[in-house]
């Protein structure tokens, strides 16, 4: 296993289509085990509040891409690229522009890993 894999959690821990944050040092996850049982990970910041939010955004498909949508003001990003889908006509407040940061996230033996590898 990769040296850059931190463990997170069991997988069963992870409701499905509800998401949970995740402190590592510095910087939070918010991680999503979604209904056809695929675990996404990103950053919790979101981009246009500027609070650490996005694990309680609400999960959702465009286009077959699994989404979640920021409780604050309603952007929708993709789970897989991070874009930013739909910027409900704000401008993101926080540097780094209006996307989310993804990260990899492996399932070994039940346990769910990030790939924390390069984060910025």
């Amino acid at each position: 296993m990769s040296a850059t894999l931190t463990p997170v959690c069991d997988l069963a821990r992870l409701t499905p289509d509800l998401g949970v944050a995740a402190l590592f040092g510095d910087l939070q996850v918010a991680i999503f085990r979604l209904a056809d049982g695929s675990v996404h990970a990103v950053q919790n910041l979101d981009p246009f509040s500027g609070a650490n939010v996005m694990s309680r955004g609400i999960t959702g498909t465009r286009g077959g891409e699994p989404t979640i949508a920021s409780p604050i003001y309603k952007q929708v990003f993709s789970l897989v690229s991070g874009l930013c889908l739909v910027t409900m006509d704000r401008e993101p407040v926080v540097p780094g522009g209006a996307d989310l940061e993804t990260f990899g996230v492996t399932i070994d033996n039940g346990q769910v890993f990030i790939d924390l590898a390069g984060y910025r």
